[in-house]
């Protein structure tokens, strides 16, 4: 788990998004086991405590369940994983459309450019070549 930390912000929320990038890529699936508090603190180089309130946020907001004795697993409720993949990619898309506004792009000139990219991809190539 090579994290690197935005000191600007605070780190259990940083941890949230990397399990949250797990789950959306399918590397941690339904039903899944967390690693442990401790062993998540030791990969990560955190305090054990800011794991715990990670795990408790996550929980939180249903996308991890924790079993006393067992550990702390990956929801199976796959509504809630689609809502993480949504809210995920608004997320994404809210920072690249202000990134695209902040630099000048139009509404259509952005669209325009997001259609280019996707055929490139589509087609296997590059449209920057």
């Amino acid at each position: 788990m090579s994290l690197h930390f935005d000191h600007n912000r605070p780190i259990y929320i940083q941890l949230m998004e990397h399990f949250y990038r797990k789950i959306c890529r399918n590397e941690l699936k339904a039903g899944d086991k967390l690693p442990s508090v401790r062993e998540t603190a030791v990969e990560a180089g955190v305090n054990p405590n800011t794991v715990s309130r990670t795990y408790m946020e996550m929980e939180r907001e249903a996308v991890v369940v924790s079993k006393r004795g067992q550990g702390t697993f990956v929801t199976e409720d796959q509504s809630v994983i689609q809502q993480l993949k949504e809210t995920t990619a608004e997320q994404q898309m809210d920072v690249f459309l202000t990134t695209m506004k902040q630099i000048g792009f139009s509404e259509k000139e952005i669209l325009d450019l997001i259609q280019k990219r996707l055929s490139a991809l589509e087609n296997g190539g590059d449209s920057n070549a």
